[in-house]
């Protein structure tokens, strides 16, 4: 019983049907009914583990397996006609070679297993910033996540209506989860994403970061509107006005911290709120009055588990309480719950860990073991956050005041700076490099670039992004948002971060809002605008942050700038002629300032 009358929706299922030859297929119409059923058969089947319903209500435990826990950098492909326009940062294969390669795997896969066809809105139900996807999986797992990461069911097709071709298409199938077979391709030119051979989120739930960000970089580039890999966070004012910001930092660098920051007491006390808007994805066009606005394409987080508790991120962990699902964290036997890495000081003592052992877990954990997979992870309502936007759903989304870029830097970037303009503050984007974590698949503590935070997830070659920030740019002209960089990870000489981070952030964002409203100078460096000291609120922290603390964090050490410049030269050789000449013009302007 399909939910939709559109002919192109109904031919291309019918094309995956024949392909893949499933024993029978289920349309998810998103009702509370069809989702409770299917977890009763998750639970049936034991893919699933229900969760104590006292203390944790509506909550499902998932594990993946041992080879199966991260995004596959290394077996993800970019598939456009020619190579040059995947770009030297991705993975690239000509699509009619790569659909070659892959039919044969998908022929006949879902042999025996049903099919299930997620029709989902990424983005609020009839928002014009708002675009349709339609994933067939034959994962309960993928569903029920989709359920919770998307607006998914029949409502998705309200967007699409009975004739548009507008929509992504998504091909799903776990196959045998065989690492050697594993692909998640990307077809930016038919709108088509093919994931196959794994189980876990970041490659199967296709409107996370296959669409949301491969697939929408490339359509906004071409409809002229941005695709980012940014949080999205209003901050009120005591005298009630809200202004939104989005930021961009690498994974592991306190993003979900920073979308859903609690303002230190001070600032409460003085009626400033945070609201949460998104934690991950920001798609972002111009609105009628010439600014930019933003919208989160997803309903959900779907954050990393390990380090949530109540002090580094209550909002979060309030978030997991209810209807959430749970990837390759340790189960607590004792009482059914659940347990990972920093949640609190107390591994239980009667658990099971990620992989299914069950063990001591104070003697498991002493000897180095982690309960808790590093890359375990909650997917859990929007809705659930204590501190979500009364925004969240609004069709037209927020007016974007600041964009902030961040990475994990030891010693070369101060704790915050402003651009010079728009096009100064592309080039700051396209230079962010941080330190590697658990989150991606390789080596941790390697300092890798990641323009924008977006390397991973842009969708085409990278140069061509960002001559499409430069375009933005121009067209938003005045309106446009004024662009920051920051770094909570700067560290003395043994080290030990010196800015406390977390809820103190605010106080980096209080300098940034009053730089967008013209409240306060600044100082004019080599790298850009830096705070004077005097105009950072450091009260209540001032015996942590004393007035040589502030100038370390301040501090830009112009030797290290220079090492800087000599490193994005060679970065930016690999995309030849077509890195846009403004980057290399503003570069060369850093450099004479340096040398100044």
């Amino acid at each position: 019983m399909s939910l939709t009358k559109n002919p192109n929706v109904l031919k291309w299922v019918d094309e995956m049907v024949a392909l893949t030859q499933p024993d029978q297929v289920v349309w998810i119409d998103g009702s509370d009914e069809q989702i409770s059923s299917l977890k009763k058969e998750t639970i049936s089947t034991g893919e699933m583990i229900e969760l104590n319903q006292e203390k944790l209500p509506g909550c499902l435990y998932h594990r993946t397996l041992a080879n199966d826990v991260a995004r596959v950098e290394d077996r993800t492909f970019i598939c456009t006609s020619k190579k040059e326009d995947a770009g030297p940062t991705n993975n690239w294969c000509a699509p009619e070679e790569m659909y070659a390669k892959l039919r044969p795997m998908y022929n006949g896969v879902m042999k025996g297993r049903t099919m299930y066809v997620i029709p989902y809105s990424m983005g609020p139900i009839g928002s014009p910033l708002a675009k349709v996807g339609v994933e067939v999986t034959d994962s309960i797992y993928v569903v029920l996540n989709m359920g919770i990461m998307t607006r998914m069911g029949k409502s998705a097709f309200e967007n699409l209506g009975d004739t548009s071709n507008d929509f992504v298409r998504g091909l799903h199938s776990k196959a045998d989860v065989d690492p050697e077979k594993r692909y998640i391709c990307h077809f930016p030119e038919d709108n088509t994403i093919w994931s196959i051979n794994s189980a876990y989120g970041g490659n199967v739930l296709l409107g996370k970061k296959c669409f949301a960000l491969r697939i929408a970089s490339y359509q906004g580039k071409n409809e002229s509107w941005m695709a980012e890999h940014m949080l999205i966070l209003g901050i009120k004012k005591p005298d009630g006005e809200v202004k939104y910001i989005t930021a961009a930092f690498p994974s592991a660098c306190g993003k979900t911290n920073l979308a859903m920051l609690i303002p230190p007491e001070g600032y409460r006390k003085d009626g400033y709120e945070v609201f949460t808007v998104g934690d991950d994805i920001a798609w972002m066009k111009q609105g009628a009055d010439g600014r930019l606005y933003a919208i989160n394409p997803e309903n959900g987080f779907f954050g990393v588990a390990p380090g949530t508790n109540e002090n580094s991120n209550y909002n979060a962990l309030e978030s997991t309480k209810k209807n959430t699902i749970f990837t390759n964290v340790a189960i607590n036997n004792d009482d059914n719950t659940v347990w990972w890495e920093k949640l609190d000081k107390n591994p239980p003592v009667n658990a099971t860990e990620w992989k299914g052992a069950k063990v001591n877990g104070p003697e498991y954990t002493a000897e180095g073991n982690n309960l808790a997979h590093p890359n375990s992870r909650f997917t859990a309502p929007a809705v659930n956050c204590p501190c979500i936007s009364p925004e969240f759903n609004n069709p037209n989304g927020v007016p974007i005041s600041a964009i902030i870029f961040g990475g994990r830097r030891a010693k070369t970037t101060p704790l915050v700076y402003q651009s010079f303009d728009w096009a100064h503050g592309t080039f700051i984007g396209s230079a962010v490099s941080s330190e590697t974590t658990a989150a991606a698949t390789g080596a941790v503590g390697v300092l890798r670039h990641d323009p924008m935070a977006m390397k991973p997830f842009c969708g085409y070659h990278m140069a061509d992004y960002w001559a499409h920030w430069l375009e933005m740019g121009e067209k938003l002209g005045d309106k446009a948002p004024k662009i920051f960089n920051v770094n909570w990870f700067k560290t003395d000489d043994e080290g030990n971060f010196i800015w406390p981070g977390y809820g103190d952030n605010m106080r980096v964002l209080d300098w940034i809002i009053k730089r967008c409203e013209d409240k306060v100078d600044a100082e004019e460096t080599a790298i850009g605008y830096l705070p004077k000291a005097s105009d950072l609120n450091i009260k209540g922290i001032e015996g942590e942050i004393t007035p040589e603390v502030l100038d370390e964090l301040l501090a830009v050490d112009n030797n290290l700038w220079k090492n800087e410049v000599e490193d994005l030269r060679g970065f930016y050789k690999q995309f030849g002629d077509r890195l846009p000449k403004e980057i290399a013009e503003e570069l060369d302007g850093l450099e004479s300032r340096l040398n100044k």
